[in-house]
């Protein structure tokens, strides 16, 4: 069994023992729920559970990222998956919109009655699996190919907020255990994977004097020490970014929230 398996096998059993305690009692009733031929094939979330990711940022931001802004990304996740000319919509029952996308695959979530009402869907046109999402939370004025701490602390609690972790079975009950996504994000060995905007050589935390190159195990999803990485790729939205992927010590406090995230890449090497 994997690495990537093994660590997931506990996060697994924790997910189906919460769906356990949280059964209806008996003859209550279920209600059921028709996923119609266009989820299956499309890459969509949920308008209502982003929305939540952004309400959760304006309560959060103060303390983590006071400067800060807030867009969405979309990154790909299979060989050949077209990010430049991407049709992006909000899809009610009653009505649908383009939301635009700019340039660096990046957008902004504007908030609406009708599509929280209709419990509308963000859809791209891509098929299911093709691609991923994250938040893109940047504080301005920062050095170039650097990132600040509090901004990616920020990034992996209302990416979870608003269920934008694109993984797929097994690692789909997962999904389940981000309900808290505090706790999880304030884990000092939390996986939440970042993307960086290329091939990493290397990442550097910088506080003050203090300056700690991470660990090798950090980076590339941690494919150094998990000799069945290839197999369990399709499993994880870092299928085609492993060289751009790292984790940082989200919980880990003695690393403030403005440390600075320092990238090296592999094509700055000489």
């Amino acid at each position: 069994m994997s690495r990537l398996m093994r660590k997931a096998l506990p996060m697994l059993l924790a997910a189906c023992t919460a769906a356990v305690c949280a059964q209806s009692p008996p003859g209550a009733e279920v209600q059921k729920v028709t996923v119609t031929g266009a989820a299956r094939h499309s890459v969509e979330k949920s308008f209502r559970k982003m929305v939540h990711g952004m309400d959760f940022f304006e309560q959060a931001k103060a303390s983590l990222a006071p400067q800060a802004a807030l867009r969405f990304k979309l990154l790909p996740r299979k060989p050949g998956t077209d990010m430049d000319h991407i049709v992006l919509e909000v899809i009610g029952s009653s009505f649908d919109y383009k939301v635009p996308v700019a340039p660096d695959h990046t957008f902004v979530l504007e908030r609406n009655r009708l599509a929280m009402e209709e419990d509308a869907v963000v859809s791209p046109n891509r098929r299911r699996l093709s691609m991923t999402w994250r938040t893109d939370i940047r504080t301005p004025g920062l050095p170039p190919d650097t990132r600040r701490l509090g901004d990616l602390r920020l990034e992996c609690l209302v990416g979870l907020k608003a269920d934008l972790v694109s993984n797929s079975n097994p690692f789909a009950l997962i999904a389940d255990l981000f309900a808290d996504s505090r706790r999880y994000c304030e884990r000092k060995d939390a996986k939440y994977l970042f993307f960086a905007e290329r091939p990493l050589f290397s990442v550097t935390l910088v506080a003050g004097a203090r300056r700690e190159v991470l660990p090798i195990d950090q980076l590339y999803a941690g494919a150094s020490d998990d000799p069945g990485l290839k197999q369990d790729l399709p499993y994880c939205d870092c299928e085609v970014l492993v060289d751009r992927t790292y984790f940082l010590p989200l919980g880990d406090h003695s690393w403030p929230d403005d440390t600075r995230v320092e990238f090296e890449y592999m094509d700055d090497r000489p």
